[in-house]
């Protein structure tokens, strides 16, 4: 099916106005140049949050920060918040930019198609602070959930898009070598799981990404990655895992024309072909990132209904209400 023509017109602008074969002379100028186009500006940080209550965090103890979107509903259904299931998501930006605020159209929307808490992760940023620093962050609020919040592994799903996506896989495969309890599933939107850039759509592509080229693969990831660092670390690209085995279920977005198409396709198949659940969508045609458009593009409502939906299977207590939007 062919993209809607809001979609059509704003891969038009991101071609237009963020596409860029170089993004800085250095790991430096990349991220400040992330920070300004991806540090969404304060209205568009509320846009579509209205009847959500949203609670920062910053627990001293653990260096935990992020934000809570809460549902009205959560309360009535059970009565306190504990007892409900959780949605933990770890935002995107290439490891240099984002944060729990611009990520606001994809969690608030999470929040109410599957009427669950959204926490919301604010990990430390490269090049300032650099790998493993992003994933450590990830792990440290993982199981802040589970030991101080009290929820069960079971009640949690976990979600990223772009980067963030790529950092829910490092999660997996962390929490699984060392033993510790998975969550109920995973989402990821067109995860960024192979720093080294090996996949053929990387080059294929190029050009047709609305959003990035080749070049900016190495870019973002000499950002990230410290000196001496491999790109095919598994952790930090985990397209390159050896073993995909006991991995919860997975669901994976993507665009059809994105860089990364095969960064998820990969992740994809070598699950299935370890035996496990993974399920791949492939939109065509569409601005990578696109669920954050939600309330702008069609397709955009299309993917996290899909992605609602997902977590409504595995995880039977989620229960949304798109009249509420």
């Amino acid at each position: 099916m062919s993209p809607s023509w809001q979609a059509r017109g704003i891969s038009a602008s991101i071609r237009l106005f963020v596409r860029r074969r170089r993004w800085g002379r250095d790991a430096g100028a990349t991220a400040r140049r992330a920070r300004l186009i991806f540090g969404a500006p304060w209205p568009y940080q509320w846009f579509r949050t209205r009847g959500l209550n949203v609670r920062p965090v910053d627990d001293a103890a653990t260096g935990v920060r992020g934000e809570w979107l809460e549902p009205a509903s959560v309360k009535a259904r059970a009565g306190a918040t504990k007892d409900a299931g959780v949605i933990f998501y770890i935002h995107g930006g290439g490891f240099v930019s984002g944060s729990a605020a611009t990520q606001r159209p994809v969690t608030a929307a999470l929040a109410r198609l599957t009427g669950q808490r959204v926490f919301s992760l604010d990990y430390r940023l490269a090049p300032e602070h650099r790998y493993p620093a992003a994933l450590d962050d990830a792990l440290a609020a993982y199981e802040w959930l589970l030991a101080r919040e009290g929820v069960p592994a079971d009640s949690i799903c976990v979600a990223g898009d772009s980067a963030g996506g790529g950092l829910v896989l490092g999660c997996l495969l962390r929490l699984r070598d060392a033993g510790l309890a998975p969550p109920a599933c995973a989402v990821c939107f067109s995860p960024w799981t192979d720093l080294a850039g090996t996949g053929a759509s990387v080059r294929t592509n190029d050009g047709r990404c609305a959003m990035f080229r080749t070049e900016n693969i190495d870019e973002f990831a000499a950002a990230y990655l410290p000196t001496g660092a491999s790109p095919r670390d598994p952790y930090a690209s985990p397209a390159h895992a050896d073993n995909f085995r006991k991995l919860p279920p997975l669901l994976l977005q993507v665009g059809s024309t994105e860089l990364l198409l095969d960064d998820a396709r990969v992740v994809h198949e070598r699950i299935r072909a370890a035996g496990g659940a993974s399920r791949l969508e492939i939109y065509e045609d569409l601005p990578h990132g696109w669920q954050m458009l939600d309330g702008l593009v069609p397709e955009a409502r299309a993917a996290l209904t899909q992605a609602a939906s997902f977590i409504r299977e595995h995880m039977p207590e989620a229960r949304g209400d798109e009249s509420k939007f």
